[in-house]
């Protein structure tokens, strides 16, 4: 997903990671997380829980890239070869809400969407 996301024009360059090692406060991010997930079929679909952080200064700014991210995720990531996995479908358990980060100061709307693919 990151790749993904990363070759998205609606996106900043640079903001999708899978690890806040290095991040700097400031920087406009959209941190991918996987939180669980589970084979649905045996040795052929799987289903991947993804959270997404969204962290900007500005919160309006992270309110619209968080639904910009839904938005790409639920409608556009369907039906994409991704890194090697053909995605089948996406569905949202829950779409972004604020949960601003108490350390830094920062912005954030997070939501969580499960992925179901298969590999090629």
């Amino acid at each position: 997903m990151h790749e993904y996301l990363a070759d998205r024009p609606e996106i900043p360059a640079g903001a999708p990671i899978g690890d806040l090692v290095g991040r700097e406060v400031g920087d406009v991010t959209v941190y991918l997380n996987q939180s669980g997930g589970h084979r649905m079929v045996r040795d052929r679909m799987d289903r991947a829980d993804v959270e997404y952080d969204v962290y900007h200064l500005d919160r309006a700014k992270a309110r619209r890239l968080a639904g910009t991210v839904r938005e790409l995720l639920l409608e556009d990531l369907p039906g994409r070869d991704v890194g090697g996995a053909l995605v089948l479908d996406v569905t949202e358990i829950s779409s972004p809400r604020y949960l601003p980060d108490l350390t830094s100061r920062e912005h954030v709307y997070g939501g969580e969407i499960t992925l179901f693919y298969v590999e090629d």
